[in-house]
């Protein structure tokens, strides 16, 4: 198990100090570890999970080769670039069972959408691009116009989404709504995943207030607790709510200890910048292995991250019996609780979640989903920006007539403002050694995305 000194000795540059947000990333890559406890889930209950292991597929999809639209199906080796075709039509394939009867040279058989190809035909024509007549023999007949088709069109092959013994689905893979509708056409009704991923979280200072306390003078009630709540829940990770913990060494002690008792991370929010309460700090480093950083970014420069051992629970008063025994005992490979300390700032709260707990908690999933993606998009004002850190400025991006994105700041970044983060749309990217953007420069943009 790598120590924290550990990691940070393998990265060059590395400063606690003056920390820049891709050795942030580096770092977190490093410290954390994948789940690996499964459970096998109804199709109804694996929206959001993570595939513990590959979805092999019992079936080829489609099962057939079969029509993708309704027309009449042939032999394509008849079309000529230069002469109609006429074809007399021998019979009707309906979806859902196989067409009984023969085809000779010159035939067609009317099809229906998804039916089986008869044997020996692999072109179908659109029924709108045919002319329908007659045979001088009275029979039913179409004419296809020359050039309009080549041979094998309209036509799905046994396969040719699927193949039977072949994975549908790799291990890792969040399932979303597509994949499920995936699963489901082949026949699975149980998805083996890994178990949620839980999270216990709490908010820390005296000056918080949770919902339904009385106002008073110099309190702010509690915004933070509620952000997380909604961005680990739209991870669907299994959330523990711990409230608001006073700055008191015995209050935050049992609240530390509570959370790693149950949970695989720890996230706070509060207590980690120059010239708060120490109290937070002192007990991050009590309980496990814990770094203080300041990072080049804005906003959120203040950040804590590390390790909570639960071997180093057994000496607290707060420890539980059950907790006490498991420690005890056996320890398994979950022996500890990944750390989080985020600024007290709602906005701070939520740029750092994107921007490093995200990524780092998809990787305990054992989800091999990538960050939220960078869109580039044109700006439509100037912005300020210094070289020398990372600035996610809150942005509404919009598409042009010609189908460009362009993008405008919400206004003041002040990262108190939260109701900025309810008008945008994503955040605009200002990187490190970036400076000032004029109007029509090109930036990144991430783009919330049903995240936040």
């Amino acid at each position: 198990m790598k120590t924290i000194d550990d990691i940070a000795a393998e990265l060059a540059g590395y400063d606690p100090q003056a920390l820049n947000v891709n050795t942030v990333n580096t770092f977190l890559g490093e410290l954390v570890e994948p789940i690996t406890e499964q459970e096998e889930v109804d199709i109804f209950e694996a929206l959001g999970r993570v595939l513990a292991s590959d979805v092999i597929s019992p079936i080829s999809v489609p099962p057939h080769d079969n029509s993708a639209m309704d027309g009449y199906a042939f032999d394509g080796a008849q079309l000529s670039a230069t002469q109609p075709l006429v074809l007399q039509v021998v019979g009707t394939a309906l979806a859902g069972k196989a067409w009984q009867g023969t085809v000779d040279a010159g035939d067609c058989v009317k099809i229906m959408t998804g039916a089986i190809m008869p044997p020996g035909l692999d072109t179908v024509v659109p029924q709108e691009f045919v002319t329908e007549g007659q045979t001088d023999t009275g029979k039913g007949c179409v004419t296809l116009p020359a050039g309009l088709l080549r041979t094998g069109d309209n036509r799905r092959k046994l396969g040719e989404d699927l193949m039977e013994g072949k994975p549908a689905l790799q291990k890792g893979e969040l399932l979303t709504p597509a994949a499920l509708g995936l699963v489901a056409s082949l026949g699975i009704e149980k998805l083996t995943v890994l178990r949620k991923l839980r999270v216990a979280y709490f908010s820390t200072g005296n000056e918080i207030l949770s919902l339904g306390e009385t106002p008073r003078e110099g309190a702010v009630f509690d915004s933070n607790r509620y952000i997380v709540f909604g961005l680990l829940t739209r991870m669907g990770c299994e959330v523990i709510d711990l409230g608001v913990i006073p700055d008191e060494p015995d209050a935050l002690e049992a609240a530390f200890v509570g959370a790693a008792e149950q949970s695989d991370a720890i996230i706070t929010s509060g207590g980690v910048s120059v010239g708060e309460a120490d109290y937070t700090k002192a007990m991050m480093k009590k309980l496990g292995d814990v770094a203080f950083w300041k990072i080049a970014m804005r906003p959120g420069r203040p950040m804590a991250v590390g390790q909570i051992f639960r071997e180093k629970l057994a000496t607290s008063p707060y420890v539980s019996t059950e907790a006490q025994y498991a420690i005890d005992s056996t320890l398994s490979s979950t022996d500890k609780a990944i750390l989080f300390g985020l600024p007290g700032n709602p906005v701070a709260v939520m740029v750092t979640f994107l921007a490093f707990v995200r990524p780092a908690l998809l990787q305990m999933m054992g989800a091999k989903a990538d960050p939220l993606p960078l869109l580039k998009a044109r700006s439509l004002e100037p912005i300020r920006k210094k070289p020398g850190r990372t600035e996610y400025q809150r942005g509404c991006v919009t598409t042009a007539a010609h189908g460009a994105l362009w993008v405008k700041t919400t206004g003041s970044q002040g990262s108190g403002v939260l109701s900025s983060m309810v008008q945008a749309n994503g955040l605009i990217v200002l990187h490190h050694d970036q400076g000032n953007v004029a109007p029509g420069d090109e930036v990144d943009v991430m783009m919330f995305n049903g995240v936040i």
